[in-house]
């Protein structure tokens, strides 16, 4: 049962009570005032405000040549494959030998949303999804107009490949006989930041207006670490640290096209490699030079709002000396994409 009082208030009343509301309702005002800056919507706002404040700021470069976009917003689409190649040679007992193992190819699928420069996106694998893919892989990037690095993780167990030994048959090695365990990073710095813009080739969170280069100091490192079970175990430990510099070029042949490529060569400089031959613990000497090669590339289409292209990372390790042991690591990944700004 539901219960309704109505209750009539002499006018008079009726009047002092209003004004004693409207007193307050004016001192609520006053005091949400007060508050108000320690709200979360004030707060939010606040951030808001400054981020299109850093978004907006070009003091730091010059706008002939490199431009924000428009727009807040944009949303992107990329289908992105890797792949990993590790090549030994060397010689033993005075007869040469080589190999070659190759994992299998990693094929991603992603989403992405940007807003005011800062991204968020999801990846999924469907060969991984559907039990065919067994390894693992973690990718971290971030490409600025001063500094920016490519960081990447891989866990493989599904490498095939054969090994040639001087005087026997070519050996073709299955799958689940090698573990390889790399993490490579990468790291640059640009100098002519005002003019060249990586963002522009790899985030499109900038747009190159004109073509302009510029040299880049490289730092690179890699550790590694494989454990191969074949006639008897053996297992290779592989840390690298490597320092140089390199020289980034976009071009820009139209007023919708973008053409970038770049290459950082680094000398490693600190270099600890040893393998293991089930009780037998060799080291491998440093041998100049050792170098670990980055060289990255794109292709970019750009309407008004929409966007197109192909990007590419390839990292090159060369380690050792081809008259005992040599190995090269080589990993590369594609990415094409589509987007949209609003």
């Amino acid at each position: 049962m539901i219960m309704v009082y109505i209750t009539f208030v002499p006018s008079n009343i009726l009047r002092e009570n209003m004004k004693r509301k409207g007193k307050c309702i004016l001192m609520l005002m006053i005091m949400g005032s007060l508050v108000l800056p320690l709200s979360a919507q004030n707060i939010l706002h606040r951030i808001h405000d400054r981020l299109t404040a850093r978004y907006n700021n070009t003091s730091d470069i010059d706008t002939t040549y490199i431009a924000r976009p428009e727009t807040k917003w944009t949303v992107r689409v990329q289908g992105n494959e890797s792949g990993t190649t590790i090549k030994t040679e060397g010689v033993e007992n005075n007869l040469h030998f080589n190999s070659r193992l190759e994992a299998n190819k990693k094929a991603t699928l992603s989403v992405g949303v940007s807003y005011l420069g800062y991204s968020l996106s999801l990846s999924v694998n469907p060969a991984k999804l559907m039990g065919k893919y067994r390894d693992n892989e973690i990718y971290f990037k971030s490409y600025g107009k001063r500094f920016g690095f490519d960081f990447t993780y891989q866990n493989a167990k599904n490498f095939t490949g054969w090994h040639d030994h001087e005087g026997r048959e070519r050996i073709e090695l299955p799958e689940d006989i090698l573990e390889v365990k790399t993490l490579n990073a990468n790291a640059y710095y640009c100098f002519n930041h005002r003019r060249f813009s990586y963002p522009a080739a790899f985030s499109q969170s900038y747009i190159q207006r004109r073509s302009a280069g510029s040299f880049l100091l490289a730092l690179s490192a890699q550790g590694q670490f494989a454990t191969l079970d074949w006639e008897q175990q053996t297992k290779l430990k592989m840390t690298n640290i490597g320092i140089g510099a390199g020289y980034g070029y976009n071009y820009v042949p139209g007023r919708r096209w973008l053409l970038h490529i770049s290459a950082l060569p680094t000398f490693i400089v600190y270099s600890k490699t040893s393998m293991t031959f089930g009780d037998n613990h060799v080291p491998m000497h440093y041998h100049f030079p050792e170098v670990i090669i980055t060289g990255r590339g794109a292709a970019v289409y750009q309407t008004k709002r929409m966007f197109y292209g192909l990007t590419m990372v390839f990292n090159f390790t060369n380690v050792g000396n081809e008259k005992s042991l040599t190995i090269h690591n080589i990993k590369w990944n594609v990415r094409g994409f589509v987007g949209v700004r609003f």
